[in-house]
């Protein structure tokens, strides 16, 4: 499957993975009023074998064929207690 991915032009490390380019449809209004205007990043063949750097693929693609879009989110920054 080729995935489009865009990063948020308003919160730094938030991407958004979409099945179709530039479709935009099946995303709720208010994660695009919070994510801002996307900005294109890459284009890559999604499989469930392929490694992603902080998602897990079968996820992904679970996401996309579910909800149409998978968001990823920046990881937090967790301290020690």
């Amino acid at each position: 499957m080729t995935c489009y991915v865009y990063r948020s032009s308003r919160k730094q490390d938030t991407y958004l993975y979409l099945p179709v380019k530039d479709d935009f449809s099946s995303l709720p209004d208010a994660l695009m009023n919070v994510f801002g205007a996307p900005v294109f990043a890459l284009e890559f063949e999604l499989t469930p074998q392929r490694r992603l750097a902080r998602e897990d693929a079968a996820q992904v693609m679970e996401n996309l064929r579910i909800r149409g879009f998978h968001l990823q989110m920046p990881v937090e920054n967790q301290t020690p207690a």
